[in-house]
Parts: C-alpha cells; structure tokens; sequence
C-alpha cells in the first residue's frame, strides 16, 4: 500500500477490524518510512449484472428502474411501501445466483413471484404491463390463475 504522504510502499498493518457491518475491512497502517498512519478500508467488488432484452440489447442492471416499477404496480397500496428495497434485493439475489447475465423476462418473472406474495393487486398491475394484457379476458386468466394459486381468505 502506497503511503499518502511519503508514497512509500513499505507498511505494516497495526490493527484490522470489521467496518460496515462486515461488509468491508477497515485497517489501520504505519508507513515505516515516515511513521505516519493511515487507514485503508477492503470491499468486495462485485461483478456487474447484466440484462439481455428480448431485442438482444445488453444493459447493467438497474435496480432504481425495477424498485420504479414496481413502485408503480404499488401505487396507492397501503402499507408496502418499505418492502421495495427488500424486494428488488431479493430480485437481485436470485439473479446474481443464476449468472452474470439475466434475461429481463427472468427479471420480470422473479419480480411476479415475490408481488404474488406480497400484494395481488399489485401483481395484477404488474402482469398487466409485464405480460401485455391486451383485454378483459387477459385480466380474467390471470385473476383465474392467481385465486388458484392462493389459498382463501380467512373470516
């Protein structure tokens, strides 16, 4: 590591702890050349994810654009607004575990599956836009699929 004030690269490491939760390193170095200390953080560097669109086009994934989308399917939901950012992480979990490349219809279905869950009138909204309901009876299959999938409602 290169010293900030006398950019030597001889150091020692004086102490190391957890910083961030565990999510990065901190340490704490003493250049041997000047004997002034400095203090340099390690994080993992995470390899980008990529969307291929149904067009072939390539694109970082962007969670602000899936959290705006569903953020969309939930408007003037009650009481679900906190769970966007645990939603679009889950979405990108799933996603960095299958690969560095995702199909947006991967993305799209992860998404259906965790609104199922959460909110069906949001899901409802959601597939709408995701699935290109053209009509009523696109409405009606998918509101059909979903009361199967769900159990009832308890009085």
């Amino acid at each position: 590591m290169r010293c900030p004030w006398c950019a030597s690269l001889d150091d020692r490491v004086v102490d190391s702890r957890l910083a961030d939760d565990g999510a990065a390193i901190r340490r704490r170095r003493e250049c041997t050349a000047c004997a002034r200390r400095f203090t340099t953080y390690e994080r993992l560097e995470e390899a980008p994810l990529w969307v291929v669109k149904r067009s072939g086009q390539r694109e970082p994934f962007d969670r602000a654009k899936l959290v705006a989308g569903v953020k969309a399917a939930m408007k003037n939901r009650p009481g679900v607004s906190g769970s966007l950012e645990h939603l679009a992480q889950e979405v990108e979990d799933v996603l960095r575990s299958e690969g560095a490349e995702a199909t947006s219809q991967a993305v799209g279905l992860a998404v259906l599956d965790r609104l199922r869950q959460l909110d069906e009138v949001a899901y409802l909204r959601f597939a709408s836009v995701y699935k290109d309901f053209s009509d009523v009876e696109d409405f009606q299959r998918e509101v059909g699929l979903l009361i199967k999938t769900t159990e009832p409602k308890r009085r």
